[in-house]
């Protein structure tokens, strides 16, 4: 019987020894949140990577506003609302500075691809965003895709394609992806689809360049990059990379 009650006496200070380190937490994590709810708040925002819109658009299209509590905010609605009302951004990153700066940084359509669809140029950065329309008449200052049949293109929303296209888009999209990452986006001048094997690109408008849509893109870019490098600056012709392991030029 005293075994029991010695027992009992263990078991409810155990418990009120628990209960107290629970309360204990509580507070220590209101206070917490007090003292962040009360001094960390936005009081500038700094913007970098923009080049197409101002500051002050990007800070708008944001949603987020001086005096709004730094860490409560959501960067990932935020970073959201910026891609969505600015259609020219491609990425963007949000993070906090402490005390009370907020930083966004933006990528921007480094160069776009223009499709022709029902008569007008629909504008794609390399991440499949319709960005934009221009005229026609204005494709020569874009890189300008064939091959690549829009279904319904709205601005701000990722490109959709007819029935049967998808493989297309498929290889596309990671093609353009490192193109993007190897700056060489800006030295093309096309990028035809039309073949069901492979794609070709304009190279430095002295080139037409083959490669299998299965390729290891990131790999034979580098190897274009190395070919052309071994040619002379007046050579032009066609570049074949649809075969393993080598490259074959065709001069014309």
């Amino acid at each position: 019987m005293a075994g029991r009650r010695r027992y009992r006496r263990r078991n409810t200070r155990g418990s009120f020894a628990f209960i107290y380190r629970l309360m204990i937490f509580v507070v220590i994590c209101g206070a917490i949140a007090a003292a962040l709810a009360l001094f960390f708040k936005v009081d500038q925002v700094e913007v970098s990577g923009n080049d197409r819109y101002s500051t002050e658009e990007i800070v708008e299209a944001s949603g987020v506003t001086v005096g709004e509590n730094l860490f409560f905010l959501n960067k990932y609605e935020a970073a959201a609302r910026i891609t969505q009302e600015l259609p020219y951004v491609e990425s963007v990153k949000i993070g906090r500075r402490l005390p009370n700066t907020l930083y966004i940084q933006v990528e921007e359509c480094e160069r776009a691809l223009a499709v022709e669809h029902k008569g007008e140029l629909w504008l794609m950065c390399y991440n499949g965003k319709i960005a934009d329309t221009a005229p026609v008449e204005d494709r020569e200052n874009y890189t300008v895709l064939t091959g690549l049949t829009l279904q319904e293109p709205t601005i701000g929303q990722m490109v959709t394609t007819d029935a049967g296209q998808e493989n297309q888009l498929e290889a596309l999209l990671p093609l353009l992806q490192q193109l993007h990452q190897k700056s060489m986006l800006q030295d093309l001048q096309e990028i035809h689809l039309e073949e069901s094997a492979y794609i070709t690109l304009r190279y430095l408008n002295r080139f037409d360049v083959q490669l299998l849509r299965s390729a290891d893109f990131d790999y034979k870019l580098e190897y274009l990059k190395a070919v052309v490098e071994r040619l002379e600056d007046n050579e032009k012709g066609i570049i074949d990379l649809t075969q393993e392991g080598k490259a074959s030029f065709i001069p014309k």
